[in-house]
């Protein structure tokens, strides 16, 4: 049976922490201060509409990496199997959008039952944890290639075979919170059933707070670190070498790519971050001002938006900008791909080792 989460006032953030319950899920049935005007909801008209063309295109591109590598024969580079289960990450994740479109298409009123809210909701946040933790686990490896080739080069596809499986494994312990607690429950003043995550009522707000928390540190604040420590890694590697000529393009061509995954990686993510983080300082009682709650409820929907997108991105910068990309696309559609032509140019073979092993950005 479904609880009534009767809210005599708006408390908090509750249209702002329904917007969560695409990510986080919350919901306040206590009032620690009162918001007097109930927030427009007009700027959501265009989110189903962006989260379907976001669909289309991430599981377009993302579906041409998963062949690709299906299809490919012979060994698996590590790098490439770490994209394959970046892309298998963000199909799975890009999955669930038609169903978030509809609850935001129905003003959050979850129309599927109590289970699929439970096992959706899991589902996104697990593959969203996963998608984040490979992109974290392709920083490292590029960096290794890039600072001790030579070590790199002797690598087994074996050794990720340790690795995929304990990221996948992290990712799971950390969706286990949005399984144990997701739910639907009736918000009566908005006259829905909220697919939330129903914490024990006497301890809602610590454990929103705590929850909250825990998505900035293992989703954005770590991965960040290892992201930015790797990438600015390689750029003061690659800026010590004296390259001329093609291998100076092809330096070149690396570090805007480093700075191009950093920066991807900030932008779509930071702002939902920066959001989450305030929603905890207002479950703590340290932010108490509607004009701030009404700021995080009209953003959010976008900043969710925004974060989806960076599963469309990583494609294009993790296999789509490759040398050997038209290759294989070739290889397996057997066509010719006029489009992808542009002005590349093969790298000298006497580039340094580093330059070479840069390779494992577009393999």
């Amino acid at each position: 049976m479904k609880d009534n989460f009767t809210l005599v006032t708006i408390s908090k953030n509750v249209t702002s922490s329904i917007h969560f319950g695409v990510v986080n899920g919350s919901v306040n049935n206590e009032s620690t201060f009162n918001c007097s005007h109930k927030p427009s909801d007009k700027h959501l008209d265009a989110i189903p509409v962006l989260y379907y063309i976001i669909f289309v295109i991430g599981f377009l591109v993302n579906t041409v990496v998963v062949t690709l590598f299906c299809c490919q024969k012979g060994p698996k580079k590590v790098s490439s199997i770490y994209i394959f289960n970046l892309a298998v990450a963000d199909l799975l994740l890009l999955a669930t959008l038609p169903l978030w479109a509809t609850y935001y298409s129905y003003r959050y009123d979850w129309l599927f039952g109590p289970v699929m809210c439970k096992v959706f909701g899991s589902f996104l946040t697990l593959n969203m944890f996963a998608s984040i933790f490979f992109i974290t686990c392709m920083s490292v490896d590029r960096y290794q290639s890039v600072i001790y080739p030579f070590l790199s080069q002797r690598r087994n596809p074996w050794q990720a075979s340790y690795i995929v499986p304990l990221v996948w494994c992290m990712a799971c312990l950390s969706s286990l919170p949005t399984f144990y607690f997701r739910d639907v429950r009736t918000i009566e003043y908005l006259g829905v059933n909220a697919c939330i995550m129903a914490f024990p009522p006497e301890k809602y707000a610590q454990w929103s707070a705590g929850i909250a928390l825990m998505k900035n540190i293992l989703g954005f604040i770590i991965p960040l670190i290892f992201i930015a420590t790797c990438y600015f890694g390689i750029r003061k590697h690659l800026l010590k070498t004296n390259s001329y000529g093609k291998n100076r393009i092809t330096r070149d061509q690396v570090l805007k790519m480093a700075a191009a995954v950093v920066l991807a990686f900030i932008i779509c993510w930071l702002p939902f971050h920066v959001l989450t983080f305030l929603d905890a300082l207002a479950w703590m009682g340290v932010i108490n001002s509607c004009e701030v709650i009404a700021v995080i409820d009209l953003a959010l929907p976008f900043a969710i938006l925004l974060g989806f997108t960076n599963s469309c991105v990583n494609p294009f910068l993790y296999c789509f900008v490759g040398n050997r990309f038209q290759q294989k696309l070739r290889s397996v559609f057997r066509v010719p791909i006029t489009w992808l032509q542009g002005k590349r140019e093969s790298v000298s073979c006497r580039k340094s080792s580093s330059l070479r092993e840069m390779d494992t950005f577009v393999s």
